[in-house]
């Protein structure tokens, strides 16, 4: 029987799975809160933990045309979002190695205190 390894982050603002919790990211690791996912409102992340990379493949989408793999959970398999693994337009290049993480498919973990 395979194992399955996690990371645990430290911190007081981490995002996690909505489905079983595994941590996938903290709150300081959002690039921008101003993306579009599958399922609704998205977030770009610089970083994302306990995931697995799904088959390439090139996607179209609002703002052209990437070369993307889907990121699932490495805990229960469900699908959190995709990297952008390649982008065809220049002014998308900042994207290339981020990841994008449906605002469903994650809930907030730990104590989220207000900073000013």
């Amino acid at each position: 029987m395979d194992a399955k390894h996690q990371v645990y982050l430290q911190g007081d603002q981490i995002y996690t799975c909505s489905e079983c919790h595994a941590h996938l990211a903290r709150n300081d690791d959002i690039i921008s809160k101003g993306f579009q996912g599958r399922h609704g409102r998205a977030y770009l992340f610089k970083t994302v933990h306990n995931i697995a990379l799904g088959p390439k493949e090139d996607r179209v989408l609002m703002t052209g045309l990437h070369s993307v793999a889907d990121i699932t959970c490495t805990i229960c398999q469900s699908v959190v979002g995709w990297i952008y693994l390649f982008a065809f337009e220049g002014s998308q290049k900042y994207k290339e190695g981020k990841y994008i993480v449906e605002k469903a498919k994650i809930s907030k973990e730990n104590h989220w205190i207000q900073r000013e």
